[in-house]
């Protein structure tokens, strides 16, 4: 037996000191499988409007069948020469040489032609070409060479407008989210964990942790497009980035909390992190598994930007799960008690005493639950009717932050002709009957002009010009006109594609929200056996979001001047809302529903399990919520809307909800809260003694 034992405790430290090491390599070596994938993400990245619509769409069909067309899709460009007070004739001049030198560097499809303004301050140019087709670099290189060529001189000015103008602005703005938002994300990140740990090196190891993820799921998201052709956009890669480094750095918080309680209960290092994870890890996976599941609803949308952020989320969050589940455990206890310097947990001590903050919430909101419940209902309530302030659909030309020359063109236009349209509306009818339908469409009260295109495989194109301005009322009433009334014919073009947006977005909303709600809710009845507090949880997540969206309507128009707020708003913030919302939940109720399994009374159980975990969920809701502040930094105001209201959502959820309103429902409930569970009875010598892993330290 002594042998025995001996060789037992000569390699069990070995064994031990082994396992950080081989996660180590193992993550070196996905790393370096990964890394060549990880690099090709941005390849297969796209934004053009009508790759965020699904087939069914009319103008994703008009898109498709102008591509089998001879010459393929076209870049459309409007240049526009524009001086006070009216052109001169040597501003005509310069603009025909210009738009000369442009017609013989670029095959287009028709030689421009000048189109004055009745008030003489204006010329515009449609310019259009085949060449670039569906290759967006193409069609930017086109549009910057261009840009190149028609320049202003003293007094008049150019710009460049149109379809193709807008698509290559918002994919500038696009392409240049990746650097500057991981960026600003680390530098937030950072700066909030350094006052967190207040430790010089501490705050490096989750950083880092989540920078690896983040590297891993870029690889992941490229595979999974290349297997499942997922799509990738700009804002769908841009969200996977901050929930990576939100998310991932929550769980590094509950883990390193947890890590430094029982350090101070287990000596070694190896020991002290297999008792945090058996600890807290059970809530961990349970509340990253309700984000998963609660993004991967969006899998039933039919906007194809919604439904591909679904799975591109749902890859940033399991990212960050496995690695702070992993790597992160391996580093920290490779670098020992030392990474808490100056605050170092020693074995066999006792944290200081400190008057907890939430523990006096906890207690005020424990004094008087009903008064407390009734008065945050009324607060969240009244906040919501904000909503009804928040601006209508976003058009094109206002989703820019800053206004570049695309947008610059079209305000010029609705300015200097004010009766005609300045953006194309194309009709794809069938051959057999191209001059029925143009006839039928020059007659029609809103269009102003309609031209015969190209022709081939049996469907010719017709480009149209409404006498309303682009996505005016006027002209969205002519576009669902011709949809109505030519039947067999499809209508498509850039003012068309935005009214598919809306009209996706309100079907997806009509779905999607249904099926998160449920999922939601039986993933939460299955963790926490109870249906009253799961109820009440969604409830409390729903009431968050409303006011989100309700603060958003007082501030987007009266104090930030936007003129729009975009469609998948509603949608994409309350499924991040309701999966992170509830996230927190887990933490709190899991922790008080341990201590009811111990015998505490629910009123105390509800206190301490806000006492215990009130701080770390206040750090991470602070992180998560400064996370996605980033995106309002962003240049399209699609981004900074959905940054403001999921930050303020989380704040409120953070810091109102979880604090004083779940807790004082707990208090008013007391055991009710748990049923039909065995815990909404009397406690019993069954379960007044059980204990579970306990959810966070």
């Amino acid at each position: 037996m002594g042998p025995e034992k001996a060789g037992k405790t000569s390699t069990g430290p070995r064994r031990r000191a082994a396992v950080p090491w081989l996660l180590l390599g193992l993550w070196v070596a996905v790393l370096a499988a990964v890394g060549p994938f990880a690099a090709k993400l941005s390849d297969v990245q796209h934004d053009r409007a009508v790759d965020y619509l699904p087939s069914s769409a009319d103008s994703t069909r008009v898109a498709k069948i102008e591509d089998r067309l001879p010459g393929g899709e076209a870049t459309e460009l409007v240049l526009v020469y524009h001086r006070d007070g009216g052109l001169r004739p040597a501003d005509r001049d310069t603009a025909a040489r210009q738009v000369a030198a442009i017609t013989r560097a670029n095959p287009l499809t028709a030689t421009p032609e000048a189109v004055p303004s009745p008030d003489g301050s204006t010329l515009m140019y449609a310019v259009a070409s085949n060449a670039p087709g569906t290759d967006e670099k193409k069609r930017d290189a086109f549009v910057d060479g261009v840009r190149e060529v028609a320049r202003g001189t003293d007094g008049m000015s150019v710009v460049v407008g149109g379809p193709g103008a807008l698509a290559t602005d918002a994919a500038e703005v696009y392409n240049s989210l990746g650097g500057p938002l991981l960026y600003t994300t680390v530098a937030v990140v950072a700066i909030l964990l350094i006052l967190i740990y207040r430790s010089p090196l501490l705050w490096l190891v989750p950083l880092a942790v989540a920078g690896v993820a983040d590297y891993l799921s870029m690889g992941v998201a490229y595979g999974l497009h290349q297997a499942f052709g997922t799509s990738v956009s700009g804002q769908s890669s841009g969200v996977m980035t901050i929930l990576v480094f939100g998310a991932g750095t929550d769980y590094a918080l509950l883990i390193i909390s947890r890590y430094r309680e029982e350090l101070r209960r287990v000596e070694r290092p190896y020991d002290a992190m297999k008792e945090a994870l058996r600890g807290c890890g059970p809530a961990v996976l349970a509340s990253s598994g309700t984000v998963a599941a609660g993004l991967l609803c969006l899998l039933a949308a039919d906007l194809n930007s919604s439904r591909g952020m679904g799975p591109t989320g749902t890859v940033g969050v399991l990212c960050a799960l496995v690695a702070m589940l992993t790597l992160l455990p391996a580093v920290l206890v490779l670098l020992g008690r030392r990474v808490f310097w100056p605050l170092v947990p020693a074995y066999g001590t006792e944290p200081k005493r400190r008057r907890s903050l939430f523990a006096a919430m906890g207690s005020s909101a424990g004094r008087r639950p009903l008064v407390v419940l009734a008065s945050g209902a009324v607060l969240l309530g009244a906040l919501a009717l904000g909503t009804l302030n928040l601006p209508g659909p976003l058009k094109q030309q206002d989703s820019f932050a800053h206004r570049p020359d695309s947008v610059a063109a079209m305000e010029t236009l609705a300015r200097a002709y004010p009766g005609r349209g300045t953006q194309p509306i194309t009709v794809i009818t069938p051959t057999g009957r191209a001059d029925t339908t143009l006839a039928w469409v020059r007659g029609h009260a809103g269009v102003a002009s309609a031209e015969r295109g190209r022709s081939g495989g049996g469907w010719t194109e017709i480009s149209v010009i409404a006498r309303g301005a682009p996505q005016s009322a006027a002209e969205t009433a002519t576009i669902k006109a011709l949809r109505a009334d030519l039947g067999g014919s499809y209508v498509g073009g850039p003012s068309a594609q935005q009214i598919d947006l809306q009209d996706t977005d309100a079907r997806d909303r009509l779905v999607v929200v249904p099926i998160v709600l449920v999922s939601v809710l039986l993933i939460l009845v299955l963790l926490l056996r109870s249906l009253v507090a799961p109820l009440l949880l969604v409830a409390a997540v729903i009431a968050v979001w409303g006011a989100a969206l309700g603060i958003g309507g007082l501030v987007f128009g009266p104090l930030l001047g936007f003129e729009g707020t975009d469609p998948g708003l509603g949608l994409l913030s309350f499924v991040f809302l309701v999966a992170l919302g509830v996230d927190y939940g887990i933490f709190l109720m899991h922790r008080m529903r341990e201590e009811s399994l111990s015998g505490a009374e629910p009123a105390a159980a509800a206190l301490t399990a806000l006492r215990t975990t009130g701080g770390v969920i206040a750090s991470a809701g602070l992180v998560l919520a400064a996370t996605f502040a980033v995106l309002t930094n962003m240049g399209l105001l699609q981004l900074v809307e959905l940054g403001f209201v999921i930050s303020v959502g989380v704040l409120l959820d953070t810091f109102l909800v979880r604090t004083y309103l779940v807790t004082s429902a707990s208090v008013a409930l007391g055991r009710k809260m748990w049923w039909p569970g065995p815990l909404s009875g009397e406690p019993d010598n069954e379960t007044a003694g059980k204990q579970e892993p306990v959810a966070v330290g």
